[in-house]
């Protein structure tokens, strides 16, 4: 059996994302990561910075209902909204959902993140890992993306804390259960070498499909 795509699930400074690339750009694969988020722009058609604020966040009911009250205002007074009010976290994981569902049928992908792991759960031919570290080598990495003076270990807390609740809100489960993918691995301080134990893993598992 050939694996027509790859889901990528990752802690905040694991490397998940760069090891994704490097998996995708050796493969050959198409990424679906920061590209996903413009062509969920495109088909909302709204500003690419508007998406991102929503990415794989869960908004607040106080602040979804007083979304949903403006909304219903400025139609009744047939004004039109802003962009970034006609834009929701319900929006995107709707649009998300439609992108990933494409992109497994066009095959050869590599998808970071954004519930993939449980919206092509039931596809045979989909590898799903986990990526992981221990939280020294994730602050360091992320001292060198992020803005002098941020409170890293609480801005780890916080993107986990989102993405997990991501997947409750969206699929009802637990972000790192284990049975939702094929391999959970430590990205150490070497994203290189973990990306080529990912291919390995998902060489290793397409042969013993085939016996």
């Amino acid at each position: 059996m050939e694996y027509r795509a790859l889901t990528v699930s990752r802690e905040f400074g694991s490397g998940g994302g760069r090891i994704a690339q490097s998996i995708a750009k050796r493969l050959g694969w198409k990424l679906l990561d920061s590209a996903l988020i413009e062509q969920i722009a495109c088909e909302a058609k709204v500003d690419a910075g508007v998406v991102s604020r929503f990415d794989e966040h869960v908004e607040g009911w106080l602040a979804k209902l007083n979304r949903q009250a403006m909304r219903g205002a400025a139609m009744a007074a047939g004004v039109a909204l802003e962009e970034e009010k006609c834009f929701d976290p319900d929006i995107m994981a709707d649009l998300a959902r439609k992108i990933i569902q494409h992109a497994y049928q066009a095959g050869n992908c590599v998808i970071v993140g954004r519930g993939a792991q449980c919206i092509l759960q039931a596809k045979a031919d989909v590898f799903h890992t986990f990526v992981y570290a221990p939280l020294r080598v994730r602050i360091h990495r992320l001292r060198t993306r992020l803005e002098p003076g941020a409170n890293i270990e609480q801005r780890i807390q916080d993107v986990d804390g989102e993405r997990a609740l991501f997947l409750k809100r969206w699929f009802g489960k637990d972000w790192k259960n284990p049975h939702l993918y094929d391999l959970m691995i430590s990205s150490g301080e070497d994203e290189e070498r973990t990306a080529r134990v990912i291919e390995f893993a998902m060489w290793k598992a397409r042969s013993a499909s085939a016996l």
